[in-house]
């Protein structure tokens, strides 16, 4: 790889960055609204963490040393045989990958798509499988609407690019949806691989960082979900194993600029912003090296062309959906403060500068212990290896210059991308642990001496990892295992089980959320519907809803009417008398029986509609359960059977039951319940 002399202004920018928004709690000192309360007992796990690696490394150093015996001489041997035998040695680390990627989405992640990002996108994957862009809504929404799915202008479809759910489509066909991660985790090992075969001097740091990338618990946790972060990585690797290949010959292959470009192409139809970050300094390198007579116009015109297709295929999705090419699902349902910038976010809190810096600062905070789950904080060997590099390469400068736009990116970013780890910097990986495993080297290179601090290195990783492996990754996999139990259920059993067919099961939600779908019905925005839900006593606001409904009034008129009960925001509390805590309470507001019974009715047992929409519900119509409101409902099924399906109690977890519901009496006890129509 072609190095340059100057000063890596850029590496040592990026070891700085580290080394304060890795370690330094900015976002307890800021105060703009975010807050890591857990980084005391953190800082304490990284001094007795480091305290414990480096000490043994010592300890083993000392040994080896005085009786001259460095244990690794095999891996040189390993290492360029894998170097020579690229294709099989990719092969091998590619299906060691998925099989360990789909032992952790069967054994930890229970095959099923558990955070509602996952659900939407299955669910618009089986609409592409079905042949569609989008299907048709129901004019009753209030009993099938859910969060991220946009129901509106008489279509029904993700509120997400298109890119991630295409990636689904394959395994929703073959009904092993569970697959799409760890099969695209294992693509992403097998570009890395050959990545890094051709940008490292050393043999055995090429194969390190082929093995650290796939064993890496953040992305192995990551690619055994139905997140779409993970072809997004797959396609970045394939992108920069394609844009090596352009950079390293003289004037670079057409046919590898147009997969470079069609790779970074598909990132911007799975996460624009992702997209972007990689694709625009991409674009910038390969046309100053076009003027420089440095690559062909061919091969730039090539890059264009590939990197043209799917994002013009994102154009006409969203012509097809949102009725404008340049507006996306997310924007229509939320509006446009969903989008990157320093505004009002849909949820009601203004998104500052300072905000922003607390949310990277979070991200990098959290990526010491997610990222590789050692004793040894995780971020500490890249930032002392970029602190100490002597000169960076072209390549390197393109990697750490993108990974900083997509850093500025989330910088602008509202939201807080937490699931099984820092979600929106898992793009972060390739350049990490690149960083991460060349530091021995640069170490031995800074500092020459056979026992020198590169071999110190070295040891202190092997000591990390085996604590890593007995401790460390085992209680984060039970953690894992242990977590969003509800959302793991199988909704279709119960029915199954019981031979019911051609029946309306109606699933009990909270109270709250059946508040907000009826807020939705009444064309409230999403962004408006969760500001006052937020803001209002939960009883007063369905009792406020249900004279909106009797009036007729919808859309900004009916949200005008509900706005005047905000005037007691400052008052409302998280609700102590009910399982469901997004709900609110107004402290000395009296409830009356109606409300009361909403109540009973949630410390009973409540579950969620949302997983249904990844499922084929088969002959049976699943509905959301409105109670006085399900008259409406059931008169479009006349005959049915109807069931109700909800949690046995208010345990987390707590298995599901289906109870046959007698029509005629529930309609009787309806009529007298607020929401029932009259």
């Amino acid at each position: 790889m072609k190095e340059t002399s100057a000063r890596p202004a850029l590496a040592r920018t990026w070891g700085l960055g580290l080394g304060v928004l890795g370690f330094l709690p900015l976002v307890n000192w800021i105060g703009g609204g975010h807050s890591a309360e857990w980084y005391g007992v953190s800082l304490s796990e990284w001094v007795s963490g480091a305290a414990i690696s480096l000490g043994v490394a010592l300890v083993l150093f000392v040994v080896l040393r005085r009786f001259d015996r460095w244990p690794v001489g095999t891996w040189d041997t390993i290492s360029r045989a894998a170097v020579n035998r690229p294709v099989v040695t990719g092969l091998g680390l590619g299906a060691a990958a998925l099989s360990l990627y789909a032992t952790i989405a069967r054994s930890v992640l229970s095959s099923r798509p558990l955070l509602i990002d996952e659900i939407v996108q299955v669910m618009q994957a089986r609409i592409f499988a079905e042949g569609r862009v989008a299907r048709v809504a129901s004019d009753l929404p209030e009993f099938f609407s859910a969060l991220h799915v946009v129901d509106v202008n008489g279509s029904v479809f993700s509120q997400f690019p298109p890119g991630g759910p295409l990636m689904l489509v394959p395994g929703v066909l073959a009904g092993a949806a569970w697959l799409t991660g760890p099969f695209f985790g294992a693509l992403a090992v097998f570009a890395f691989w050959h990545l890094v075969r051709s940008t490292e001097r050393s043999a055995g740091t090429a194969l390190g960082a082929a093995l650290l990338l796939a064993a890496s618990p953040f992305m192995a946790f990551m690619a055994g979900s139905h997140m779409n972060h993970v072809p997004t990585l797959a396609w970045l690797c394939i992108a920069l194993w394609s844009l090596e290949r352009v950079t390293r010959s003289a004037r670079g292959r057409a046919i590898d600029a147009f997969v470079m470009g069609l790779s970074l192409g598909m990132m911007v139809s799975i996460r624009p912003v992702d997209g972007a970050a990689f694709a625009v300094p991409a674009g910038l390198w390969l046309l100053v090296r076009t003027v420089r007579r440095e690559t062909s116009l061919a091969t730039l015109l090539a890059s264009g062309v590939g990197i043209a297709l799917p994002v013009g295929a994102v154009l006409a999705y969203n012509s097809l959906t949102t009725g404008d090419a340049t507006l996306f699902g997310y924007e229509l349902l939320w509006g446009p403060s969903h989008g990157l910038g320093f505004h009002r976010a849909p949820w009601g809190v203004t998104h500052s500068p300072l905000r922003g810096i607390e949310l990277v600062n979070l991200y990098f905070l959290r990526l010491q212990t997610y990222l590789f789950e050692t004793p040894l904080p995780s971020l500490v060997p890249a930032m002392v290896a970029l602190l100490l590099v002597p000169r960076l390469g072209a390549f390197d400068r393109y990697l750490l210059a993108s990974s900083l736009l997509l850093v500025a990116g989330y910088f602008a970013y509202w939201h807080d991308g937490f699931f099984l780890g820092p979600r929106f910097f898992y793009l972060l990986l390739p350049a990490l642990v690149l960083w991460t495993t060349r530091l021995p080297r640069i170490l031995g290179e800074r500092f020459p001496a056979p026992w020198g601090p590169g071999r110190f290195a070295l040891l202190a990783y092997a000591s990390s990892v085996v604590v890593a492996l007995v401790v460390s990754v085992p209680v984060r996999a039970r953690q894992y295992a242990g977590g969003l139990s509800s959302m793991r259920h199988d909704y279709m059993a119960p029915a199954a089980n019981a031979g019911v067919r051609d029946a309306v099961i109606l699933v009990r939600e909270s109270w709250g959320a059946q508040v907000i779908a009826r807020l939705w019905a009444l064309g409230v925005s999403r962004s408006e519907a969760e500001a006052i839900y937020r803001s209002v006593d939960t009883c007063v606001l369905d009792g406020a809803v249900e004279r909106v409904e009797r009036s007729g009034i919808r859309g900004a008129a009916a949200m005008e009417l509900l706005r005047p009960l905000t005037r007691d925001s400052a008052r409302v509390m998280a609700s102590d008398i009910s399982p469901d805590k997004t709900e609110r309470i107004l402290p000395g507001l009296s409830y009356g029986e109606g409300c009361r019974r909403r109540v009973l009715e949630d410390r009973g047992g409540y579950t969620f509609l949302a997983p249904i929409l990844a499922r084929d519900p088969g002959t049976n119509v699943y509905a959301r359960d409105l109670h006085g409101r399900d008259t409406v409902l059931l008169q479009r099924y006349p005959g049915r059977p109807v069931y109700v399906l909800r949690a046995s109690s208010s345990d987390v977890g707590a298995p599901l039951v289906l109870e046959p519901l007698a029509a005629d009496s529930a309609r009787a006890e309806w009529r007298t319940q607020p929401g029932s129509p009259r």
